[in-house]
């Protein structure tokens, strides 16, 4: 595994982040044993959020106790506040809840433009205090949307961007990777599995160290994820023809339009869950199918129905989709499976 340096920051890592957003549906007891056995196991940076619910407390129960020692932790969290007094009362509580002093990379969180000083939001501004003050060392973003990551890049006032790369990345996305290399800038990957269309952890951590200033974050909740993750320490696998190969025949099986699921889209007028609901043909053929076939997924399926075709989820979606004409098609394959005319994993 090759330590990598985030653009122009002094940051170091292992090319293998912990994502700590699912470890939000486990105890804190459990939480805590999966962080310490990932830092044991060689990984040195964590990314949270405020609105992760309790990540970043059981962040803090982890390693704010003086578990390691705080200079060999790298903590990322976001704010998605748009008003400087909930930035400032967001950064105080991921403080006293991470249990530090100050926060390595505090990122804008899901940024839908580029804050820069004298916009008149005020945002920045706050990012440049907190610095001065020395709560944070890093000033960052995160984006669904190309435009808006291009510019964070471009802007010169962003030492990371956080954006989803995996390798069903398209060509403006790769364009994005060398942007970011370009400019300086450190690439934090989110969505590394693509919301869990790809299934084969191999193809995807040799898919991303390819990239020199890039540090993918794996979404682990369950040790045994974790082991998988921590297998490729010693055992990094390369972006071989092989590899290649199988990435070329799962894009293509992907290939068109299809959800990543983000979310941006929601909420939806009439309750609509879009996210999964407009991936779920593809998530049934490549995941086990059991859970998405249960009572639960079938209501919500049918919810689909419900649709007004109101348009206010079309100008939200990062990827120009069509999603009301998705959803339809998604609930009718849906109903082919559930009939058994459709096999499923």
């Amino acid at each position: 595994m090759k330590n990598v340096r985030l653009g122009r920051t002094d940051i170091t890592v292992p090319q293998n982040g912990f994502g700590a957003l699912p470890i939000q549906r486990v105890t804190q007891d459990e939480a805590v044993r999966i962080l310490r056995k990932a830092y044991d196991g060689g990984m040195r940076f964590f990314d949270t959020a405020r609105a992760y619910s309790d990540s970043e407390i059981k962040l803090g129960a982890a390693f704010g106790d003086g578990y390691a020692d705080r200079d060999k932790i790298i903590i990322a969290t976001k704010t998605a506040a748009k008003k400087p007094e909930d930035f400032w009362k967001d950064l105080e509580t991921s403080l006293t809840n991470l249990k530090t002093d100050y926060i390595d990379i505090y990122q804008f969180h899901m940024m839908g433009v580029c804050w820069k000083p004298g916009d008149g939001s005020g945002m920045y501004e706050c990012m440049l205090e907190a610095k001065k003050q020395g709560k944070i060392r890093h000033i960052s973003g995160t984006a669904h949307k190309i435009g808006v990551a291009r510019e964070i890049v471009e802007s010169g006032l962003y030492d990371t961007l956080q954006y989803p790369i995996s390798y069903l990345a398209d060509d403006k996305e790769i364009e994005l990777i060398k942007l970011c290399n370009s400019n300086d800038v450190g690439l934090i990957c989110m969505k590394g599995l693509a919301g869990g269309l790809i299934t084969d952890s191999r193809a995807a951590m040799a898919f991303v160290s390819q990239f020199d200033g890039a540090v993918p974050i794996w979404g682990i909740q369950r040790e045994s994820e974790l082991d998988e993750w921590l297998s490729y320490m010693d055992d990094t696998p390369e972006y071989s023809g092989e590899i290649r190969d199988f990435i070329e025949k799962d894009r293509e099986a992907l290939s068109g339009e299809f959800c990543r699921g983000c979310g941006y889209c929601m909420p939806c007028t009439v309750g609509i869950q879009i996210n999964q609901c407009n991936r779920m043909s593809l998530m049934l053929r490549r995941a086990p199918s059991a859970g998405w076939l249960s009572e639960y997924w079938q209501a919500e399926m049918e919810k689909v129905k419900s649709c007004v075709e109101c348009g206010a989820c079309l100008p939200r979606c990062p990827y120009g989709l069509d999603i009301p004409e998705l959803l339809k098609k998604n609930l009718e394959d849906y109903h082919r499976v559930l009939a058994g005319e459709v096999s499923v994993r």
